[in-house]
């Protein structure tokens, strides 16, 4: 006879959780979730069924504080969704949007800028250059004007699931644990809230989102997805270096020729510039840092030309889907869907993203309204028409015609092949090839050892073009209490050193924009060094 362990879970998780039903749970305040809240309440509203309860969570303090401004947005989704959006009629009209006047591309060499054609698909005439930090924010306030119940400040942490396996709402988490995982006398156990259909727009790998994709196989038909990681700042840049509306992209230098990357410059509002660096998380060299890359980037005549002199008030970093239409995963499940960035709707070649994430939302609130007007009991709701609606859609159109120019980047010719490439499907192709490149893998299995590639040593920051990496975590406003859990887990924090350590010398200290991985040294370990996390205190 053996004797197995039952793991039971703490004295206050047992707790019962209160509950509210709505009609729609929507996880995720970006634009993707608040388009779909707007566009079900405006159905309801329409049809004379204002008690169509449509709930948003949102686990930032306020709509728009995890969201870090600069962006060019083009306008077809949300001219659809709130036609009067700027029109100076509208005295809730956003006002912040600086029309996109000039359009250049670069190929950087150390020193040098030389123009080239930029494709068709990076044309910005008609498009604004926005803070999506406020836009994000005017968009929760048009929700909350036709009815949508924004809860601010809430995580959902667990998805709840009915006997039959379909999904049933979210909880959101326990408030008033320690560090130590013990509650605290604050401790209020989360709420829980239980929906007809739950929406996930957590953005680009939620943890929830990975979760229904793992339970219902969501990728059974796609590749894998794969990333980038975008680090970007906002600078205040002196009145005369400030072209308002220009736009600016540019690829090659500071990144090496196997790898896939480029850069921008938008001159929005007063006087303020959003720079930054996409970085492909397929690099194969993990001496590579993409916040050092970035810093290095500053200091080319091209961007410092504009920021010298100014001053930088915010940085944030995110990651991104560029996998595109090969990596798209099924997006209906019973009882919900998945919308936004978290399903993968970047055009990566276009740059754009905003567009593409609020339209699959007014798809999926259609699907959703249409499908709990037919079924008015209490069935299992499934998504049929939000999977049709995107096929006849235009994401589905532009993602198609595009399929092929990242996978490009990732032959043996490295950059030059991809920009030949994509040139040849930009003017000439037009996505009408009868071929559909397949991505290299997943982006890790593309890591080599870091005994096979060059070390990259980079230059201290002089704290005014370039800046250590705590300085620029100070900018993102990112602030949590000092005895709260940590949400990042490692099963076995020296079995992980003694494993990846040896192969590759640290990389988790230079892919993290923030400094959260590090390892240090440690003569009582094996292998020298101690792997740890760290925290915000």
């Amino acid at each position: 006879m053996t004797c197995k362990a039952i793991r039971t879970l703490p004295s206050y998780r047992q707790q019962d959780r209160e509950s509210d039903e709505v009609d729609v749970c929507i996880v995720g305040g970006g634009p993707a979730g608040l388009s779909a809240a707007i566009r079900l309440k405006q159905l309801a509203n329409n049809a004379g069924n204002e008690e169509f309860r449509v709930l948003l969570l949102e686990k930032a303090g306020e709509i728009g504080a995890h969201i870090l401004s600069g962006n060019v947005i083009e306008p077809s989704a949300v001219d659809e969704l709130l036609p009067d959006w700027l029109s100076k009629d509208n005295p809730s009209r956003f006002e912040n949007a600086t029309p996109a006047t000039k359009d250049s591309m670069r190929f950087l060499t150390k020193n040098s800028s030389i123009p080239i054609p930029a494709p068709p698909q990076m044309n910005n005439h008609g498009n604004y250059i926005i803070s999506l930090n406020q836009f994000s924010r005017w968009l929760g306030e048009r929700a909350e004007e036709v009815g949508v119940e924004i809860y601010p400040g809430f995580a959902a942490s667990e998805i709840l699931y009915h006997h039959d396996g379909s999904v049933k709402g979210v909880a959101t988490n326990d408030l008033g644990i320690s560090r130590s995982g013990k509650p605290k006398p604050s401790f209020e156990r989360g709420m829980e809230f239980h929906a007809r259909v739950t929406l996930f727009a957590e953005g680009c790998h939620g943890s929830l989102t990975k979760q229904i994709i793992k339970k219902f196989n969501l990728r059974r038909d796609s590749q894998p997805q794969t990333y980038g990681l975008g680090l970007k700042e906002v600078w205040e840049v002196k009145p005369e270096k400030f072209r308002p509306g220009e736009v600016v992209h540019s690829m090659g230098y500071p990144l090496p020729s196997n790898t896939y990357g480029g850069g921008w410059l938008y001159h929005f509002g007063e006087n303020l510039v959003s720079l930054g660096l996409v970085v492909g998380l397929d690099y194969p060299n993990p001496w590579l840092a993409p916040y050092g890359e970035f810093q290095k980037l500053k200091y080319h005549p091209l961007y410092k030309s504009v920021i010298e002199g100014g001053k930088c008030i915010s940085y944030g970093a995110r990651a991104l889907n560029e996998g595109g239409y090969q990596s798209i995963p099924k997006c209906a499940f019973p009882g919900g869907a998945l919308i936004g960035d978290t399903a993968g709707f970047l055009n990566v070649p276009k740059i754009k993203g905003t567009h593409t994430a609020m339209r699959s939302g007014m798809l999926a609130a259609e699907a959703a309204y249409s499908a709990l007007s037919k079924n008015s009991d209490s069935g299992t709701v499934f998504l049929y028409e939000y999977e049709d609606k995107l096929r006849a859609s235009t994401i589905w159109k532009e993602l198609y015609a595009v399929r092929n120019m990242r996978p490009s980047f990732s032959t043996p010719l490295g950059i030059y092949g991809g920009i030949m490439y994509s040139g040849l499907e930009a003017y000439i192709f037009r996505g009408k090839t009868p071929w559909t490149l397949k991505h290299h893998g997943t982006d890790h299995a593309a890591t080599k050892k870091a005994d096979e590639m060059p070390k990259i040593e980079y230059p201290k920051p002089d704290n005014e073009i370039s800046f250590d990496i705590l300085t620029s975590v100070s900018r993102t406003g990112t602030n949590h209490e000092e005895d709260q859990p940590v949400h990042l887990r490692v099963e076995d924090w020296e079995a992980h050193a003694r494993d990846q350590y040896p192969k590759f010398k640290g990389v988790e200290n230079r892919f993290c924009p923030a400094g959260v991985y590090e390892y240090v040294e440690d003569e009582s370990k094996d292998v020298g060094v101690r792997f740890q996390i760290n925290a915000q205190k």
